[in-house]
């Protein structure tokens, strides 16, 4: 499983927990959702922060792989990728 997924299903659950500790508190539904969005957001700071991390990172290591793509692909259009050895030009 990503990180990316591991990290939305903590926020999600942490929201779900915090809502239902909120639930049988005597308040207006709209407050006692915010209040709840805003806890949860608080304590996944310091909760997920390694699946944070984590997720950062595999981020990090796709947008490299993409970068190094676009300038393989750059080079390929521009006829710079690979000089054919003089034995094996193809005519057409």
């Amino acid at each position: 499983m990503s990180a990316a997924l591991k990290y939305t299903l903590g926020r999600i659950g942490l929201f779900v927990v915090v809502l239902a500790a909120l639930w049988f508190v005597d308040m207006n539904m709209f407050l006692r959702l915010m209040l709840a969005l805003i806890f949860s957001a608080t304590l996944s700071f310091f909760l997920l922060k390694g699946l944070r991390d984590q997720m950062a990172g595999e981020m990090a290591e796709a947008a490299e792989r993409r970068r190094v793509e676009k300038d393989r692909l750059r080079s390929a259009l521009a006829g710079e990728d690979q000089a054919e050895p003089e034995g094996e030009r193809r005519d057409s």
